[in-house]
């Protein structure tokens, strides 16, 4: 395993002599360690806690962050107690040594001192997936989230926090190619002047490191005891409870929420001019408390829904689909792809054309066009199914005459209808629509009959 390597230099002046003592001792394994992961911008801030040895006087510690994505200009360290006898005065990079860095400490007192440690590294990501498991009747749904961290950092991470940033960003200074800076790490870049201002999840804001590192620091001031999620500005911020150990080059799958009895909405859709001759199936829920969450946005991910089969606990495979951020209080609907248990077919049943109109050359100028259409709905499933479809037409000067077992209808906009049915288990339905189009001039007489 890579291990971020520390070492302890303690000197000290001894009467007489005429140079320095050293004594090496290594440094105590972490006591805690926080990953707070930024996905769109491959940065994460590593805080983390372990209880220094010092004697009182000049103390050097070493750093090495060989075979790690460490950004060396990142480092800071900041005593835990007794910060009025502890002065962390710099830290330096010695000349033709890589990857090393010596902290100098001044220290007023003697004995084991707790501090915590923070730096940027890159090579550590997470992606949000989900699954949904259907009850029988498919009213509700167990909706369980996972997040999947993936540590290619270098440097393993033993019982770690994790805590996940949702939002985008643009860092000026990429943190991996900061960690394979030669010697001098901290060489200055071009001064870029800007000026913080409000954060905006659509239009990415530019930020250099220091900027970067401010925002995740101040992100995580409070350690919360369960799974946590907070609003920072305008991104969000995810505690996963309890602790995992990541070793490099491991992924891990951690549990993000379980919420039982999700009220969801099963719908049917049938659209020509978007899915062809399918008929499609959505799932929907809303992301509130009267559906049993609401407390923060959920991530963006892949949901995979499954069905209750009998009593025994079996699943079935019922379809997937990918969704992004879904705000509090906003609907998602998911397209969990076509069906062949619900059928909806439309027949053309009769065409004419009447009502000519002719201009003064003698030629057709204007007509109507009577198409007649019966459609038949199936439900083949055992239990009620919602179907929805939606008619398109190829003019906006239309009149619809409709009969039989049409449902619920409705205008959607001014070249669709929409026709809304539910049906019983393994039932049937049929009805029946004329469609008068006008053309040419007769456009103007169906403008001055809407008058």
């Amino acid at each position: 395993m890579k291990r971020i390597i520390f070492t302890l230099l303690i000197i000290t002046v001894m009467a007489g002599a005429s140079r320095a003592k050293i004594d090496l001792v290594t440094l105590p394994t972490r006591d805690t360690v926080q990953l707070t992961i930024y996905n769109s911008a491959d940065i994460t801030l590593v805080r983390e806690s372990r209880a220094l040895t010092l004697k009182e006087g000049k103390n050097k510690l070493q750093f090495s962050w060989a075979n790690t994505l460490i950004d060396p200009t990142s480092l800071e360290m900041l005593p835990l107690a007794n910060a009025d006898k502890i002065d962390i005065t710099d830290l330096t990079y010695p000349p033709r040594v890589r990857n090393l860095g010596l902290w100098n400490i001044e220290s007023g007192i003697s004995g084991k001192v707790p501090v915590e440690i923070t730096y940027l590294t890159s090579g550590l990501s997470w992606r949000a997936f989900y699954m949904g498991t259907l009850t029988e009747d498919e009213k509700t749904m167990r909706l369980q989230g996972y997040v999947r961290v993936t540590n290619n950092s270098g440097e393993d991470y033993e019982n770690a926090q994790t805590r996940l940033i949702v939002g985008k960003v643009h860092i000026l200074d990429q943190i991996a190619e900061l960690a394979r800076r030669q010697y001098p790490y901290g060489r200055p870049g071009e001064v870029i002047p800007m000026t913080l201002k409000a954060l905006d999840r659509s239009a990415p804001m530019e930020m250099d490191k220091k900027i970067a590192l401010s925002m995740l620091q101040s992100a995580i001031a409070k350690r919360p005891k369960e799974i946590k999620k907070e609003g920072l500005s305008e991104y969000f911020l995810y505690t996963i409870e309890g602790k995992e150990t990541i070793p490099t080059g491991w992924s891990k799958r951690l549990l993000s929420f379980d919420v039982d009895e999700v009220p969801v909405v099963n719908l049917y859709k049938y659209e020509e001019r978007r899915y062809g001759k399918s008929v499609v199936r959505f799932l929907s829920f809303k992301n509130d408390e009267e559906h049993e969450l609401g407390e923060t946005p959920i991530p963006g991910g892949r949901l995979k829904v499954y069905r209750n089969v009998g009593d025994e606990g079996h699943l079935s495979y019922t379809g997937q689909s990918s969704f992004k951020y879904v705000p509090v209080d906003e609907d998602v609907e998911l397209n969990l792809g076509a069906v062949a248990n619900v059928v909806v077919e439309p027949k053309l049943m009769d065409f004419k054309t009447e009502n000519y109109r002719f201009d003064r050359s003698g030629n057709v100028s204007g007509w109507d066009e009577i198409r007649t259409f019966k459609i038949e709905v199936k439900n083949t499933r055992g239990i009620d199914v919602k179907v929805e479809i939606k008619r398109n037409f190829s003019t906006t000067h239309w009149k619809l005459a409709k009969s039989g077992d049409f449902g619920k209808f409705e205008q959607v906009d001014k070249d669709t209808v929409k026709f809304t049915l539910t049906l019983k288990p393994r039932s049937a339905r049929k009805f029946e629509y004329v469609l008068r189009t006008y053309h040419g001039t007769r456009e103007d007489d169906w403008t001055r009959a809407l008058w």
